[in-house]
């Protein structure tokens, strides 16, 4: 029952029960909503201001860089590093880590993607901020298994900030009229089985025989329906509230996988297990377990209802 807590009051809550805690990871958090709260306000102002639309750039990736992505990405880069919390950030937009100068440098490392979804920018659809917290003492390359807390802020018909710090997953909506993020979603918890499975069923032809076969299945066999935004947040939010399963695998044409391993896939792996849910990486294996070769590895990903991912692997 919602109870009025702010996300301010559950993070120094967690905090207390740690009892060597000092209280940076939860400046560090702070630091993270409030850059939630203003890229907040201009993406809800992005049909008023100057602020739709491509710069003209493109990235050291070949994408399309948005108004949007860069304002989000400086913006979240520069309250980091002022921070004094954060020893690194690696940021989607950016080719290279960034590191903190010596006299501010704190003991997290941040990777991010300022606005996952940004393709959809233009046409007014669920966008979102990801975030993955790791400690700086076993280097920029770590195994999504050492996370100390990941989340996401979905910039929607509400604005939702969800995370999770190994004591499952918890979710808070922003309150227009007072500014902050009020407990909404307690202990989220992903449904044992859902009807919505979500893919780009496009790319059917790069697909594996077995993903094919399952998708046939899922269309001629079952009542399930399909639903796909194109925005990780948006996607794998519904997918934690109402269950079912999500796919990003490996084709033919993307061998590897497109999302990032750090910033996307470990991130929403981690709060999939921690909701009670089941991920896949590469074949039958967590993507949680993989040690990352560089800062932009990709990989394949699937997560969901546990009965739905194991459906699935039914067909491999």
């Amino acid at each position: 029952m919602f109870k009025g807590i702010t996300l301010t009051d559950f993070i120094l809550e967690e905090q207390r029960k740690q009892k060597k805690a000092r209280g940076n990871f939860t400046l560090l958090l702070h630091q993270i909503e409030n850059a939630a709260r203003i890229i907040a306000s201009h993406v809800k102002a992005t049909g008023l201001v100057d602020i739709i639309g491509a710069t003209g750039e493109i990235n050291s990736f070949g994408e399309e860089v948005q108004k949007l992505d860069e304002f989000a990405n400086n913006l979240l880069t520069k309250m980091l590093l002022a921070s004094g919390q954060v020893y690194a950030v690696v940021s989607e937009e950016m080719s290279e880590a960034v590191f903190a100068p010596e006299d501010q440098a704190g003991e997290y490392i941040v990777y991010f993607d300022p606005l996952d979804g940004s393709s959809n920018i233009d046409t007014n659809c669920p966008i979102g901020t990801i975030f993955s917290i790791y400690h700086k003492n076993r280097g920029i390359l770590q195994k999504g298994e050492d996370q100390v807390a990941a989340g996401y802020v979905m910039y929607g018909s509400s604005v939702m900030f969800v995370y999770t710090s190994g004591n499952g997953v918890n979710g808070f909506t922003l309150d227009p009229a007072i500014g902050v993020f009020l407990h909404s979603h307690p202990d989220i918890k992903i449904p044992e089985k859902g009807k919505i499975y979500s893919i780009n069923e496009a790319y059917g032809k790069y697909y594996d025989k077995g993903l094919n076969k399952y998708l046939k299945y899922l269309k001629d066999e079952t009542d399930s329906s399909s639903r796909y935004v194109g925005s990780l947040v948006a996607d794998a939010h519904r997918t934690f509230v109402k269950g079912g399963a999500y796919f990003y695998p490996a084709s033919s044409k993307q061998p590897e996988g497109k999302l990032r391993l750090m910033i996307e896939v470990n991130p929403f792996a981690f709060l999939t297990v921690q909701a009670g849910g089941k991920v896949l990486g590469i074949g039958k294996e967590s993507p949680l377990t993989i040690v990352p070769k560089n800062i932009h590895q990709r990989s394949p990903f699937i997560m969901g209802s546990k009965e739905n991912i194991e459906e699935y692997l039914s067909f491999q």
